[in-house]
This record gives structure tokens, C-alpha cells and sequence, in this order.
């Protein structure tokens, strides 16, 4: 029994220094293996030998070397290495992390119909026309750098409005200028005082004062430019007309329209003072008080001066319509200028010196344009010449044809799709006088 107990005992101590054993050796087998998502150490060797070499992305590739992709309707992964043709529709498929493409629209494209090489051909053609396309424009125009140094220099040889009046005034006031370069000064100078600021630069400089004194010169030319460089810089500029009254340009202007001129004179003599007088109630006191309007009345009695009546009737419906709609919605913040108006007389002298008449004879002009401007200048007088023109008969029968004449162009016009023409204007403003004077 005994025998037996001390077998087993030596048994067991074997197996016990067996399974030892085996614990020990499955432990080192198992450390010299790394487990697949197990941290590892990277040596710094191997990191500086990899940084050496740059990453080749498919951007960086040769365009010889890269596969074609040929997209369809539908979404395809794009492998590395393969060029997308221009124009397909691109996208990252953020589920699968994927660069894919397909066909844009409805395009029917067979993707065997094109070879790679053929393809690359086409791109090589395509390539080498844009080159040429550069090259022809080249041709045809000058390089930026070439532009900038001509604009350089031409900026360098650039005057200033001021300077070129400042020549201007020079050669027309010279006693070496012809009278070719003295006409010429003056038609230039006339297309640079047409802007207000430099009219003020004119003034300052003395121009003005001298094309008021060229007013007074024997040479028909220069006295026709010298008015017409006035009426230019008078226009809408408060400052130029009150140095112009006080210089005598009003005097001047006036003898020239009452004196035997060319009708070219008078005509620029006629818009220097119109330029003059409106929206200048001091300047229209002062022109009544020289006996303005008996001047303008005697261009009437002169022959050959047609074309300036219109221009006459015209100025004095301005002058009336200004002085009503200044009293009617005046600035009251400038009560100074109300007043001033207030003592310009204009209608009582229109009246006065039969002015009701003289309008209303010119009814009987051709032209379309006249009429229209001789009709507002009566209805405006209407209510001062009334019993005057009540008995007109010549004005009656004037008014009759007119109507006859206006009504026959006006159902013409309505014939033609035009309701409301410029026909159907005219005979409305002629069924008004000839209401008012029933």
C-alpha cells in the first residue's frame, strides 16, 4: 500500500513539472507574436527614411500615363491612376469613402466609341489650338506692359479744363492771332464753359469780360461766337449771370438784336439773352426797364427773320410760366427772389404793346412745331387778350381750319392704333381757345 501511494506521489510531481513546462513555453511562443490591433513602436530610422520620399498623388501623375475613365449615367468609383474626362459630375461618397463620377444630363455617350490614345489626341489638338489662339491675339493687340507705358506718357502731356481755357482765352485775346485762331478759341472755349464749375473758372480768370467786350467787334464772326460763349457759360449758373448784367453783356446783347446784323449773329445775340434772362428776375427787371420786349417786338418788322419769332414767343411763354410757377409754388425760404418777381411787369407790357396779335398771326405758320408753341403762348395770354381776340375774325377762321386740319390728322392716328397722338394734343389745346372765346 505503501508502495503504491509513493508512485502516484512521484506520478504527480511529474506532470506538475510537466504542465510547468508547457505554461512556459506557450508564454514565450506567444510574446514573439504581435497581435493584429495591437500598438506597435515605429523606429525613428524607418520614420526619416520614409519622409524622404514625396507621396505620388494622381494630380501629380503624367497625363500619358493615367487610365481613361469612362463614366456612364451612372455613379462609378474612380480608381487611382485613371483621368476624368472635362464636363462629368464628380462627387466623394461619404459612406464608402470613394471618389465617383457620372455622365452630366442626358448625354448618349457609347464609352467604346473612343480609344485612350484617341482620346489623348484630341486633348494634344485641343491644346495646341489654344496655343494658337494665344498667339493671334498677341498679334492683334499690344502686351498690358507696352499699354501702361504709352498711357504714362500721355498723362504726363495731359491739361486740366483750366489750362486749356487758360490757352484759350490767351490766343483770342492776342493781337499776333488771326482771326481764324481767334473764331476757333471761341468755339472751344464755348464746348468747355457749358460745365458749370468751369464757367466759374472762366469768370475768374477774366474770360467772361473779354467775350463781353468781343460783343462790340466790327468782325461779324467773332461778335456771333463771342455771344454764343456766353449764352453757353450763362446757362443755369446764377454767379456767371449776375457778373454778366454787371459787366453790360445785357446792353450789348440788346443793341445787336436792334441793330441791321446777320441773322447768325442775331440768332446766337437771341440765346445769350435768353440764357440770361430765365430764372434771373433782376436781369428780366432790368431788361424791361431798357426796353427789352420793344426790341424783341421790332424783330417782327424786320425782314428775313422768320425763324427767330418762334424763339421770341417761345422765351416770353417761359418767362410768364416761370414768374406764375414761382408765385404759385416759389421757394419761400428765398422771399428775396419772390419779390423780385413780384416786380417784374412782363404780362402788362406783353399787353400793352399788342403782343396778343403778334402771337396769335403766327397760328398761321405750316409747321406743326410752331403751331404747338404759338397755341400755348395763346392759351397763356388768353386770360389778358381775350376781348382782343373775341374780335379777331382772322383769328376765327384760323382756329376753324385748324380744328378741320387737327381733326382729320387726329381719327388718322387713332385709325393707325395711336389713341392719344400727338395730332389729338393739338386739337385739344385749339377746342379750348375756341370754347373760351364763345
Amino acid at each position: 500500500m505503501s508502495h503504491w501511494a509513493g508512485l502516484l506521489s512521484t506520478a504527480a510531481k511529474f506532470n506538475l513539472l510537466v504542465l510547468v513546462v508547457s505554461a512556459v513555453f506557450s508564454q514565450s511562443s506567444l510574446s514573439d507574436r504581435v497581435p493584429e490591433f495591437a500598438l506597435t513602436k515605429i523606429e525613428e530610422s524607418d520614420i526619416k527614411d520614409d519622409s524622404r520620399k514625396e507621396p505620388i498623388t494622381e494630380d501629380d501623375a503624367d497625363p500619358e500615363d493615367l487610365e481613361v475613365f469612362y463614366p456612364t449615367h451612372q455613379w462609378q468609383t474612380i480608381h487611382p491612376g485613371q483621368a476624368v474626362p472635362a464636363g462629368s459630375h464628380v462627387r466623394l461618397n461619404l459612406q464608402t469613402g470613394d471618389r465617383e463620377a457620372k455622365l452630366l444630363g442626358k448625354v448618349d455617350v457609347d464609352s467604346n466609341s473612343f480609344t485612350s490614345q484617341e482620346l489623348k489626341k484630341a486633348l494634344a489638338k485641343m491644346k495646341e489650338s489654344e496655343k494658337a489662339h494665344e498667339e493671334e491675339v498677341r498679334k492683334k493687340f499690344r502686351p498690358i506692359e507696352q499699354l501702361k507705358e504709352e498711357f504714362e506718357k500721355l498723362n504726363v502731356k495731359m491739361e486740366t479744363d483750366y489750362e486749356i481755357m487758360v490757352k484759350l482765352i490767351s490766343k483770342f485775346n492776342s493781337s499776333a492771332s488771326t482771326l481764324d485762331e481767334k473764331v476757333a478759341a471761341l468755339y472751344d472755349l464755348e464746348y468747355y464753359v457749358h460745365q458749370v464749375d468751369n464757367a466759374k473758372d472762366f469768370l475768374s480768370m477774366g474770360g467772361l469780360q473779354l467775350v463781353i467786350d468781343g460783343l462790340n467787334s466790327t468782325e461779324a464772326a467773332l461778335k456771333e461766337h463771342a455771344a454764343f460763349v456766353l449764352g453757353a457759360a450763362l446757362s443755369s449758373n446764377p454767379k456767371v449771370q449776375i457778373e454778366a448784367i454787371e459787366g453790360g453783356a445785357l446792353q450789348k446783347l440788346l443793341v445787336i438784336l436792334a441793330t441791321e446784323q446777320p441773322l447768325s449773329v442775331k440768332k446766337k445775340a437771341l440765346f445769350a439773352l435768353s440764357s440770361m434772362l430765365r430764372h434771373f428776375p433782376y436781369a428780366q427787371q432790368q431788361f424791361l426797364k431798357l426796353g427789352g420786349l420793344q426790341v424783341l417786338r421790332s424783330l417782327f418788322r424786320q425782314k428775313g427773320m422768320d425763324t427767330l419769332h418762334v424763339r421770341v414767343v417761345t422765351l416770353l411763354y417761359d418767362l410768364i410760366v416761370e414768374k406764375v410757377r414761382s408765385w404759385e409754388g416759389g421757394d419761400w425760404t428765398r422771399p428775396e427772389k419772390i419779390q423780385q418777381y413780384r416786380q417784374v411787369k412782363l404780362v402788362p407790357a406783353v399787353v400793352e404793346q399788342d403782343w396778343c396779335v403778334v402771337v396769335s398771326n403766327l397760328l398761321a405758320m405750316p409747321e406743326h412745331d410752331t403751331r404747338e408753341k404759338v397755341l400755348k403762348m395763346v392759351g397763356v395770354l388768353m386770360a389778358f387778350c381775350k376781348e382782343r381776340y373775341r374780335g379777331d375774325q382772322a383769328l376765327g377762321t384760323t382756329l376753324s381750319l385748324l380744328r378741320s386740319e387737327y381733326e382729320e390728322l387726329a381719327a388718322e392716328e387713332q385709325r393707325e392704333g395711336d389713341k392719344d397722338g400727338y395730332f389729338k394734343e393739338l386739337l385739344g389745346s385749339v377746342n379750348t381757345i375756341i370754347q373760351e372765346l364763345r
